[in-house]
């Protein structure tokens, strides 16, 4: 099939490489010309046969607003546009009564996997009606990983990325338990070599984790964290979880913890969140910041 794909960034960029490989074609813009396929958004969907699907993967919030609007005057009836980068669910809702009003279908889609996502597939959880998710399947099986998991119709408008912000809340607070026992076991004179008790929990234990991998690794390439800055960004998502479940009178203690722990980092140089910015790092490429 084909895909219009708008934003070619860490994500979007690997995205379209996956697409292609899978036999559909994809005709991508970004701001960046020197990534993009066409000039415009216009001559993207120009070369798009109808009915059209166009996937954008930009900045929650204005980015990602002002791009559906500029696509609300240039699709036609039975086109579909898929939101997926890390928008709050209730801006979905919007976006998908704007685009009705219009005959355009609207679909949702968290999308994780980072800067791995490429060559491993991208988990996909997607929210919209069932005949609009129908008309983007094809991407869909593309992206996801092999197997019969990694990717799932999570119910209607919004789901989707609800679901990806309470995965996300989850990602919060296990990065923050593993922090927090590296911490501990830098802390005292007994352990002696901190890196390999990690690197034993790899095999055998309950613990063992995609993440408890790259915490290895992180701690391979900088085995006391010395060269990081113990700083790391909360993303909006934790802070949404964290009021949905105000909102639903939902006990968070945990994922609420881990969040609350980040902005620890706002102030001194905090041990534990070297290990988190590390861990930040190495699954979705996130900035991280070198010591002083």
């Amino acid at each position: 099939m084909e895909l219009g794909l708008v934003g070619l960034g860490k994500m979007g960029g690997n995205m379209r490489e996956r697409i292609r490989r899978a036999g559909h074609t994809v005709i991508g813009y970004d701001r960046n010309p020197e990534l993009a396929d066409v000039s415009s958004l216009e001559e993207l969907v120009g070369k798009l046969k109808g009915p059209r699907v166009v996937w954008v993967m930009v900045p929650a919030g204005a980015a990602t607003q002002a791009t559906i609007d500029e696509l609300g005057g240039l699709l036609s009836p039975g086109d579909v546009v898929v939101d997926g980068g890390n928008s709050r669910w209730t801006d979905d809702e919007r976006h998908a009564d704007e685009l009705a009003a219009k005959g355009i279908g609207f679909v949702d889609c968290g999308v994780s996997g980072g800067v791995w996502g490429l060559e491993n597939g991208y988990a996909l959880m997607y929210g919209g009606d069932a005949e609009h998710v129908a008309k983007v399947q094809p991407v869909f099986d593309a992206l996801k990983p092999e197997g019969d998991f990694g990717s799932v119709h999570a119910g209607k408008v919004g789901a989707g990325h609800f679901a990806k912000m309470v995965h996300n809340g989850i990602e919060y607070a296990m990065m923050q338990a593993f922090a927090e026992g590296w911490e501990l076991l830098e802390a005292v004179d007994s352990v002696t070599d901190v890196r390999e008790v990690f690197r034993s929990w790899q095999e055998g234990t309950v613990i063992r984790s995609w993440l408890l991998d790259l915490a290895v690794r992180a701690l391979d390439e900088d085995e006391h964290l010395h060269r990081l800055r113990g700083f790391a960004q909360d993303s909006g998502e934790g802070r949404w979880t964290v009021e949905a479940a105000i909102d639903h009178a939902v006990p968070l203690p945990a994922i609420t913890a881990s969040l609350f722990a980040r902005f620890s980092s706002r102030q001194d140089d905090s041990p534990s969140m070297k290990m988190i910015a590390a861990l930040r790092n190495q699954f979705g490429g996130h900035a991280v910041e070198s010591a002083k």
